[in-house]
Formats: C-alpha cells, structure tokens, sequence
C-alpha cells in the first residue's frame, strides 16, 4: 500500500477513535490545555543521557536535569544554575557559586557535591570533560553553594564544556560508573520524569516540577528561565510516520517531532498544523566505520569507499523533493560555521568512477570478508543513507551483510568490539547534531583515541595532537588553519565519511505557542492557546 493511501486510512481511523487506545486522553478534570502530547523521534530505550550518547537520550535529560551553564541563541554558555564565577589571574583556578533555590525533584537541596559528581561522570564520556580532567588538578566542595576547580593548564572552554550536557544529578547517583546505566532518575530540572509511567517503545510520561526555580530572564535555547506551563508530557512512540501524521491532523497529538520528508507536502496543506524548521545548524550525516577489525581496518580500503561516495545520492534518497533542506559538500566540520573549510574537499566533489573504486578494492588486499551495515528501521533517513551505502558497496566488490534493526537494537549493538560474526558490527549510518560536530572540541567521531573513542575506535595521534593544539590556540585563525589540517588528515586515514548536512523540520498543532528556537524540542516556555 502506498504511503499517502496509507496516510488517508489512518486519518480516518483517527477521527473515528481507533486510535483511542493507544492515546487515552487524560480527565476532563485534568485539562486539554496542562498536557502535552508529543511525538519524538524514536523510542527512548535508556534514558541515562551519560551512559548513552542518542540525541533523544539528551532530550530526556534536558527535560529532567538542568545545568550550570546553557548554551544562549548565539551559542554562547550563560549561567544556569549558578549565579557566577570567578577565574584567578593565572586562569588556573574557578570559582563557582550556586543560584538559591535550586532544589532535586525527591525535595533535597543541591549542593556543590552533587556539582562535583556529576562532573566527574559527565566528564568521562565527553570530549570537552576528558579535557577538563586532564587538566584538573582538584575538584572540590568549598562548601554546599560554592566549588572550585584548579587546573594545572589554562582551559578557556570551561564555561562551554559545563553547557555540554553536564546535567547535575545527586551525588549518590553520580558516583555509578559512567559505563554503567543509573538506576534512579532524581531530576533538577522544570519537569519529573515518572518512571513508573514509562514503558519501552511507547511511552515516556513527565510532570511538571511546581518547586523548580527558573531564572528571571527570556528563554533562549539552553539559557534563561525554564518555565514549564504544561502539568503533564505525554511522549507517544508511534513508529509508522502515517499514524503519526494522521493523529497531529486530527488533534490526538499536539506535537511531531521529526516528520517523513515525502510527508512535508502534505502536511502543510492541514489545517491548523504548522510545519517550521527551527534547526538552523542541521545534523552532519556519516556512516561510521569499525577500525578494529577487517575489512575497515584497512584505511587503503576506506580511501576507495570514500572515492565514490556521492553526497547528493545519499541526501537525495532521504531528503527527495525538498533540496533546500540540505547541503553539499559537506566536510568533517558543520558547513556554515567557523571551522568549515574546502580543505581537501576535492576527494568528495571529484569524478565519482566505480571502475577505479572497483581496482583500489583489489590493491588494498580486501579478502572478500563479509561487511555487516546496521540499519536502524525506526529512523527513516538514516535507513535510506544505509540502503546508499548497501547499495555503493556491492557496486565495488564488496560483500554486504545487511542487518536492518530497531534503533535502540543498533545503539547496543554498536558498542560491542567483538568480530561481526560474534555480535559485532562492520559499519552504520547515523546523525550528528551540527552544532556538537562543529569544531575539534566536541566531535566525537573525529578523535583518535583508539578504544577510549567513539563508536569505530579509529586510532589517530596525528588528529589526537592537532585536536590538543587547536585547544591551545591563540585565535580563531589559527584554530581554522588547525581544523582545516585535521579535515585533510580526516580523507586520508578515514575515522569516519561525511554524507552531507541536513535540516530537520518539525511539525505542530497551531494551537501551539512560544516554541523556544531549536535544534531539538524543549518543553520550557511553550504554552497552548
């Protein structure tokens, strides 16, 4: 059956209330207007935002957790849940000092302990907190409203490390190892997330926090007040994007987080929804590869995959008729921001010539082992890039196993190192934010280190030392020249492909208001008229 056939059923359905079940609607009593129902993007299969890296893991946590400093509209850190800070002569020693009243959702008051571990584990899977602990020579409480950090070397991104995703938690839970899911979900944030509600591919349930304290300033994206009006959130997995079309028609849902792009039409031809695209960074596509074993050990044989990688082909196939919600070439770095650069650009806009691709296979020593791409089904543009790169690799001689999973299948199974035969993985196709990819400082899949690095464990101490130089550059001439050195090594030793940049819009009731700007969905601020 066709999509849009599909689509018109499912509308119907929804105006007759078949849908009803698997959208109960709250009271009277309660009020249309205090509950949220949203669709997001995938199902939040663990909702530890530390031990996991998914975007909607993050998501989760920003409902949930606050932190010291946000990022602004201008993607500068501002303070969050502190009041200030100072920083001696030397640059080696800060001061922090809490806002009052910020308060845990199990009523305990925060205090500078609970900063320091959440820190701490924070900092252990982020490349800006790795930093931070190599160059922190203590961490400590001065007392419940102030800490301090003294470093052994200047670090100038502190303030921006602390406003990437270092969400303060109580102590007790901070102390689990960061390679180890938590166990309790005790928030700081404007809304509670109420686990008992919470079930696995269906729903994610959150109340409104009524002793949080926001800020006394306009929001803006991750900075200033955070004031919740809705009681209740309600998050609807609805994996088939007709369902979900058919119920933000029909008004069962209020909010869709990721529509289909083939749907876009459609949908802005409804009445009463709204179709915006509040992402104006967008996400880099990239097919991560496994360095540890064979056949994408062998960077020869990533040189001849990454010879015909046509960006367009792989965009296209997600995008389709909405070009201008993509762009290519896009290199190692966010087209648009400061450390974009054509340096070496050329290995993707050249002539794409599968004949030459073909013999390179051949030279590198490729024995015919088996390639096992991940596909996540539940992601729809991540599933076509994987179809491209299924289909780009048989074309030059390479033996595809082509393993099609749910997302929170796929997220488990990337973080095994075992061969692809015992539950590894060879490859897959995934996103990542624009913003988190945009300079050395966050990207995660352009480290080097080996198996301390992300997903692929590509081991680099060229790009390991040009990442520590351009932490230490003087100005933003000499952190380009650096970046665009590490993007020219990045086409040589392949730690991953760049597959082209993407916005994603948003679709909404229009009865919807204040919606904060931003990359991803934040529930602060917004209202129902």
């Amino acid at each position: 059956m066709k999509r849009r056939t599909l689509l018109g059923a499912t509308a119907g359905a929804a105006a007759t209330g078949l849908l009803q079940p698997a959208l109960p609607r709250p009271a009277l009593a309660q009020g249309r207007s205090r509950v949220l129902r949203f669709v997001p993007e995938g199902n939040l299969a663990n909702p530890d935002p530390v031990w996991t890296t998914t975007t909607i893991a993050r998501n989760h946590g920003a409902m949930i957790w606050d932190m010291l400093y946000g990022l602004d509209a201008s993607f500068e850190p501002q303070p969050q849940m502190v009041a200030g800070h100072e920083l001696s002569d030397d640059r080696l020693t800060w001061r922090f000092t809490l806002r009052d009243g910020l308060l845990f959702h199990d009523g305990e008051k925060v205090r500078a302990n609970d900063c320091i571990a959440s820190i701490r584990r924070w900092a252990r899977r982020r490349p800006l907190g790795q930093t931070l602990l190599a160059r922190a020579e203590e961490m400590r409480a001065l007392d419940d409203n102030r800490f301090e950090i003294r470093l052994n070397k200047p670090y100038s991104l502190m303030l921006r490390a602390f406003a990437d995703n270092c969400f303060i938690m109580p102590e007790r839970i901070s102390r689990t190892d960061p390679f180890q899911q938590i166990s309790e979900y005790v928030g700081s944030g404007p809304f509670r997330f109420l686990r008992d509600e919470w079930v696995s591919g269906s729903r994610a349930i959150y109340a409104r926090f009524d002793r949080y304290v926001p800020r006394q300033e306009k929001p803006s994206f991750l900075a200033g007040g955070k004031v919740a009006h809705f009681d209740r959130v309600e998050w609807i997995v609805m994996p088939d994007a007709a369902t979900a079309v058919g119920a933000l028609q029909t008004g069962e849902v209020d909010w869709l987080q990721r529509p289909d792009f083939d749907l876009l039409g459609m949908l802005r031809g409804m009445r009463n929804v709204k179709v915006a695209v509040n992402d104006k960074v967008g996400v880099l596509a990239m097919l991560a590869v496994n360095h540890l074993h064979p056949p994408f050990d062998n960077p020869q044989l990533l040189r001849a995959v990454l010879s015909v990688v046509n960006q367009s082909d792989f965009m296209a196939a997600a995008v389709g008729a909405e070009p201008e919600l993509f762009h290519v070439p896009a290199g190692v770095f966010t087209p648009g921001m400061p450390m974009a650069s054509d340096a070496g650009l050329e290995v993707l806009t050249g002539p794409r010539d599968i004949a030459r691709a073909r013999q390179m296979v051949k030279n590198s020593g490729y024995k015919d082992e088996p390639v096992l791409l991940m596909s996540p089904s539940d992601y729809p543009v991540q599933a076509a890039h994987a179809q491209v790169a299924a289909d780009l690799f048989k074309q030059i001689g390479l033996n595809v196993d082509f393993a099609s999973m749910d997302w929170g299948t796929l997220v488990q199974r990337r973080s095994s190192k075992e061969l692809p035969a015992q539950g590894g993985w060879s490859a897959f196709t995934t996103t990542y934010e624009g913003l988190t990819v945009a300079d050395p400082s966050s990207h995660v899949p352009l480290r080097g280190n080996g198996p301390q690095g992300w997903f692929g464990w590509p081991t680099s101490p060229r790009l390991e030392a040009l990442r520590d130089a351009w932490l230490d550059a003087p100005d933003t001439n000499d952190q380009k020249r650096i970046a665009a050195e590490m993007q020219r090594i990045a086409f040589k030793e392949v730690p991953f492909i760049p597959l082209g940049q993407l916005y994603y819009p948003t679709a909404y009731r229009t009865e919807l208001l204040d919606l904060v700007p931003a990359s991803f969905p934040l529930f602060w601020n917004l209202r129902k008229a």
